[in-house]
C-alpha cells in the first residue's frame, strides 16, 4: 500500500472510467480525503464488487487521510464480491472495544481503548486502532497507536505509531503466523 499513486491507480481501475479519471485526478491536486469520497461514493453508485481486502485497503487510506469515520458506513454497504480467499477482513466495530489494560505490550498501553479494525483471515490476528478515552466518554477521533493483536486479543504482537497505518496493515499481511497444512 505504500506505493501511493499506484496503490491509487489500482484502486481508479475498479470505477467506470470518468469516475476513475476524476479520482486519479484528486491524487495529482493533492485532493485525496474528496477523492476518497468519490471512490466510496462511486463504488456505491455503480454496484461495484469488491473483494475484501480491497475493502480493508479502502479502510486503511480513508484512516491515513483522515476520512475512515465518515466514509466507513459506506465503504460497509459496498457490496463483496464473494470470493473465496481474501486475506483480510475488515471487521471495524466500534461498538466492541478491549482494554489496553488487558492485552500484553512491550509498551504499556494502559489506558487506552482498543478497537477492533481488520482480521487476517489465515491466522485470526487482529489489527486494532488504540485511542484514548476523552473527558466527555469518547473515544478520541485519531488513533493513538496501531496494534497487532493474537486472535485471543491478549498479547500485542506488533506496535505501530499513530502515522503508520499503512505500515501496522502491511505488518498484518506480512507476518501472518498462519502455517500452512501439509497434505
Amino acid at each position: 500500500m505504500s506505493d501511493g499513486v499506484d496503490a491509487w491507480n489500482r484502486l481508479a481501475a475498479l470505477l467506470p472510467p470518468a469516475q476513475g479519471e476524476e479520482f486519479e485526478g484528486c491524487w495529482a491536486i493533492g485532493e485525496q480525503e474528496a477523492g476518497l469520497g468519490l471512490l466510496v461514493s462511486g463504488l456505491l453508485s455503480g454496484d461495484v464488487a469488491i473483494g475484501e481486502t480491497v475493502r480493508a485497503q479502502i479502510s486503511v487510506l480513508t484512516e491515513v487521510w483522515g476520512e475512515r469515520e465518515a466514509l466507513a458506513p459506506g465503504l460497509r454497504r459496498c457490496r463483496g464480491d464473494g470470493g473465496p480467499g481474501s486475506a483480510v477482513r475488515l471487521i471495524e466495530r466500534d461498538d466492541v472495544h478491549v482494554g489496553g489494560d488487558t492485552v500484553a505490550a512491550a509498551r504499556s498501553l494502559s489506558g487506552l481503548v482498543l478497537v477492533p479494525w481488520i482480521d487476517c483471515a489465515r491466522c485470526g490476528r487482529v489489527l486494532m486502532r488504540a485511542h484514548a478515552r476523552e473527558p466527555w466518554g469518547d473515544l478520541s477521533f485519531a488513533a493513538g497507536q496501531y496494534v497487532i493483536t493474537t486472535p485471543d486479543r491478549t498479547v500485542a504482537v506488533g506496535l505501530f505509531p499513530a502515522d503508520a497505518a499503512e505500515e501496522a496493515f502491511t505488518g498484518l499481511l506480512q507476518d501472518c503466523g498462519h502455517q500452512p497444512t501439509r497434505s
